[in-house]
């Protein structure tokens, strides 16, 4: 006799392991140690901002900054630190969610209820890429073209001296990035906001407007870009599932921006370079 097959739960699917108070608090707690303090930070940054002389257009946001030009090894050293640690939210998700188990024969708990996993490489690789194309092309054009309408500051990818580990180091921050922001404000809210009752609508709205919250650093151009960015990236979740294909997506898109703009900003007279 064949096996059963089994299928993945809808994403929120399962009832919720905690009563809602607690759930509320630690919904509160993941995103003071994550992207939710990005938010306010990106907000204050912002804020100063608007308050100094010229437009958006004449400051910088530097993304992948070096922390000791001069020092090599201790730059690298800074680099990893921060990486990891960026990373560390993710493991407390992953250990919030162990505590469930869907339903429907779906075993296993912890990332795994989001579909972050590698059982279906192809899949996800092959849609992450397609999404990427779509998106990356399109954020290119508009961040163009809210950069020379003033709306944008002058986004720099990165900083980082000339040295062996610097393309490693830009691939190592883009998958973080990818990692982080997609499991945390995809996946995890998403789960936990439908387990604390909240309308999809109304789910879709906190994570877009979050996503476009801590990117608002870059200026009104970054914040409406990935609030878009958020509403497909929901919708794409729930059709598929799946959150893997959305970090695929990201991360190339994050790839592309950041080893492109090393290998392109001097060669190139259509890119903003500050």
């Amino acid at each position: 006799m064949r096996p059963q097959e089994t299928t993945d739960p809808a994403p929120g699917e399962g009832p919720p392991p905690l009563p809602r108070r607690a759930l509320r608090h630690e919904v509160l707690l993941v995103l003071a140690v994550s992207l939710g303090a990005s938010a306010v930070g990106a907000l204050i940054s912002f804020s100063g901002v608007l308050t100094r002389p010229g437009g958006l257009g004449e400051q910088t946001a530097t993304l992948n900054a070096s922390r000791a030009p001069d020092r090599p090894w201790l730059d690298l050293a800074w680099q990893l630190f921060g990486i990891a640690t960026d990373l560390a939210p993710v493991l407390l998700v992953a250990h919030l969610l162990l505590r469930e188990r869907a339903a429907g024969g779906y075993g296993g708990g912890g990332l795994r209820l989001l579909g972050f996993d590698a059982r279906r490489p192809r899949s996800d690789l092959a849609r992450g890429a397609v999404v990427a194309a779509g998106i990356g092309g399109s954020g290119l054009l508009l961040y163009l073209g809210a950069h020379a309408a003033g709306a944008s500051l002058t986004v720099v990818p990165e900083s980082l001296p000339d040295v062996w580990w610097k393309f490693p180091v830009l691939i190592a921050s883009a998958l973080e990035n990818a990692v982080l922001e997609e499991v945390v404000v995809l996946g995890y809210l998403l789960r936990r906001l439908s387990q604390l009752g909240w309308t999809p609508t109304g789910a879709l709205l906190a994570s877009a407007l979050l996503r476009g919250s801590y990117h608002l650093y870059q200026g009104l151009g970054g914040f409406f870009g990935n609030a878009v960015m958020g509403v497909i990236f929901v919708w794409l979740y729930r059709r598929w599932g799946r959150v893997m294909p959305l970090v695929v997506a990201h991360a190339l898109i994050d790839i592309v921006a950041f080893v492109g703009y090393a290998l392109l900003a001097d060669h190139v007279d259509w890119l903003p370079t500050g």
